[in-house]
């Protein structure tokens, strides 16, 4: 017996001085021999040990768990060894153990250091974003989350309760995605009978189940085969209690021992300690719970039912979960069949997440193809958003089939119905606009750009009266707890605008100036000032106020350098105050600024005609009124200039062209049948004076006109309407 064991005490000092002394430990552990040293090298190789332990306590307390019996195996040992060995390195030992802690310590100030300037870095985002958002939540329309907005508190919670349910299912089965689950992607959960309940019920008792074996495993005490167990290991009656890291150890371990019995010794490199299956499994769950938490609406309803961006991080914690647990399975299963079963199952579920991959970047191949495929999950958005892409791509018929389908599912969408009346304006369908205008502002009183493309259209009818009230309505609209206060703000700008041109038009400056200042006022940053600066530059020249009008007019030119009415009424200004060659500068810009555009030429050719240059007038006319010959304005202004040119065929030709594109305004009739009367033509001169009347009973100089075409047809023997 003492040949064996001074045998065993060289094999002893062999494996402690080197790199293989845990495997070694963990053979004599499994042959169920106690180890305690008899001679003085045994007692200085376990001396050297218990430095090794006093000065790693990280590794020195895994070496005393795995080796407990080996080490403390006999009691009688310890007894009469103990105190000697205690005597002679006590001081060592704790010399080393305060350094140790004090490295401990350091680790310890560290890791609070990392945890604190991540909470403040983390503080200070927070407080930058609330400080962006004025201070108050996120503001959201009552179909982004319809949970939020039920009056039902049952509504609400069994609601909040199953959505998590719902994106743990997008975790596990990804079979259905969609880009947006707002509106009725999820119903509501309205009762306690609904059958989704017991899956909300199924998912919190899971994760309650999954969390309290984590921690249970982790603790530090446990009970196995009747005997309290310190960190995890105890011989009781021939049978070792190990967590499931244990497993591979022990065939490690087996596999050497073997080898040390047929006399072969080899240096077994040491592995690093992995984490325990129970440290894993709590932080996959810390992954999985603590990011989704925001999007719960527990401290704060959310603008979403389920957005699968959130579920970016929770699902690296749900990928460790499955691997941990496909591990465990897969360790724990003793047949072959049952091993071979569980990896090709894993191998193919990663198979079919691929295939899945593959298949979802083709849907996010462009936007048409994305929203085409959500329209299964939230057909009225997808439908929307799908028409907005087919009216980029000018699929205008399509596009309008996609905005009626949007509505038919949800009847009460103001962007949808605003869309709409926006195609239609677009393609000069104006009553059936306005009806869509209409209802969209039903829906949605706060929708600014509602009423001012409302405002805009009867402007054009001649209602100005109507366009004014909805003008004035849209300005007066409050900018609090709007989904989109930057637009809001630029669309009751547009109508301020739109208000003070209106005034304009009518003669009153002042009252336009009015305007004009309130939208100064409001407008937000992004607002493009140069029209409403050149429009003030406008009605101060109208009013005589000329400095005024300058000052406007390059205040709108420094907003944008290349804004051509701005070019064009500084021109005339100019031209005004006597600087001519400045202001024939001003209108060559403008021109060559967009040569495309006739209305740069009818401001060009109206001031060589003011200087009495007739011929390159009549030719900048002509060049206008080709340019565009679907703008009145300019078809109209260039019939004036040759008629004031004295090239009154070519002004017939123009003032019948004006005539056509506004059949009903009483001057364009008034004018052709006055040049129809210069140039003989005293029937059409009758018949235009007379429907130019129809229009505007009241009118002097069309009453005087035809009185005057009565006389001559009188004289020529012609007979006339009045008789």
């Amino acid at each position: 017996m003492g040949a064996a064991r001074s045998s065993q005490g060289q094999e002893w000092r062999t494996a402690a001085s080197g790199s293989c002394k845990r495997p070694y430990l963990r053979m004599l552990r499994q042959s169920g021999d106690a180890i305690y040293p008899t001679t003085p090298d045994d007692l200085k190789q376990f001396q050297e040990l218990f430095k090794r332990v006093a000065n790693r306590q990280e590794i020195a307390l895994h070496e005393v768990q795995e080796n407990h019996e080996v080490h403390w195996g006999n009691l009688h040992w310890i007894n009469f060894q103990f105190p000697v060995l205690l005597g002679q390195h006590l001081s060592q030992a704790v010399n080393s153990i305060i350094i140790n802690n004090e490295d401990s310590t350091r680790k310890n100030l560290s890791l609070f250091f990392s945890i604190g300037l991540l909470t403040f870095w983390g503080t200070a985002l927070l407080g930058v974003r609330l400080y962006w958002m004025g201070n108050k939540p996120p503001s959201f329309s009552n179909s982004d989350n319809p949970a939020a907005d039920s009056d039902s508190f049952l509504t609400r919670t069994l609601t909040f309760f199953y959505l998590p349910t719902k994106n743990l299912w997008l975790l596990l089965c990804p079979d259905t995605l969609s880009f947006d689950w707002s509106m009725d992607a999820v119903p509501l959960l309205k009762t306690a009978s609904d059958w989704r309940n017991l899956h909300t019920v199924a998912f919190y008792a899971g994760l309650l189940l999954l969390a309290y074996s984590s921690l249970k495993s982790s603790s530090n005490k446990r009970e196995c085969n009747g005997k309290t167990v310190m960190n995890g290991k105890q011989n009781t009656n021939g049978h070792s209690c190990h967590s499931d890291m244990e497993y591979k150890s022990l065939e490690l371990k087996s596999s050497f021992a073997s080898k040390e019995e047929n006399g072969i010794k080899k240096h077994v490199i040491q592995r690093p300690q992995l984490p325990s299956t129970e440290n894993i499994v709590l932080l996959s769950l810390s992954l999985l719970i603590v990011p989704f938490v925001p999007a719960t609406n527990l401290f704060f309803y959310v603008g979403f039912v389920i957005a699968e961006r959130v579920l970016y991080i929770p699902s690296m914690g749900f990928c460790l979960l499955i691997t941990v647990g496909a591990r465990s399975l897969y360790v724990k299963a003793q047949k072959r069949f049952l091993k071979n079963l569980i990896f090709y199952a894993t191998a193919a579920l990663i198979l079919f997440y691929g295939l899945k991959t593959v298949v979802r970047n083709g849907d996010w191949q462009n936007e048409e193809m994305l929203y085409r495929s959500g329209i299964k999950v939230n057909p009225a958005k997808a439908w929307g958003n799908l028409g907005n892409v087919l009216k980029s791509q000018s699929k205008i018929s399509e596009a309008e089939s996609a905005y009626r389908n949007a509505l038919y599912y949800r009847s009460n969408m103001a962007d949808m119905l605003y869309n709409l009346g926006l195609l239609l304006q677009e393609n000069s369908r104006f009553s059936e606009a306005l009806h869509y205008y209409k209802l969209a502002i039903g829906s949605r009183p706060t929708l600014a750009s509602a009423y001012l493309n409302t405002g805009i259209i009867l402007m054009n009818q001649g209602k100005t009266e109507e366009a004014r009230r909805t003008f004035l309505k849209c300005s007066e609209i409050p900018d609090e707890n709007l989904k989109d206060p930057h637009a809001h703000k630029s669309s009751v700008t547009s109508c301020l605008y739109n208000l003070g041109k209106l005034f304009h038009e009518q003669g009153h400056y002042e009252d336009a100036l009015m305007v004009y200042k309130e939208a100064i006022q409001k407008m937000p940053r992004q607002f493009a000032p140069q029209s409403l600066y050149n429009m003030m530059g406008e009605a101060y020249m109208r009013l005589s106020k000329l400095p005024e009008a300058e000052h406007w007019y390059m205040e709108s030119l420094r907003s944008k350098t290349d804004h051509i009415p701005a070019h064009l009424t500084y021109g005339k200004l100019l031209a005004l105050t006597g600087r001519k060659s400045e202001a024939e500068k001003y209108f060559l810009k403008a021109i060559q600024l967009d040569p495309t555009k006739g209305n740069g030429y009818m401001h060009y050719g109206q001031f060589l005609l003011e200087e009495s240059r007739l011929i390159e007038a009549a030719e900048m006319a002509k060049k206008a009124a080709e340019l565009d010959n679907t703008e009145f304005d300019v078809v109209f202004n260039a019939a004036h200039m040759l008629r004031q040119a004295s090239l009154n065929e070519a002004a017939e030709k123009y003032y019948e062209m004006a005539a056509g594109l506004r059949p009903n305004y009483p001057a364009a009739l008034m004018n052709l049948g006055a040049i129809l009367h210069l140039n003989g033509k005293l029937r059409d001169a009758e018949a235009n004076y007379l429907r130019a009347l129809q229009f505007k009973p009241d009118d002097v100089i069309t009453q005087s006109n035809l009185r005057k075409l009565w006389n001559i047809m009188e004289k020529q023997g012609l007979k006339t309407s009045k008789t």
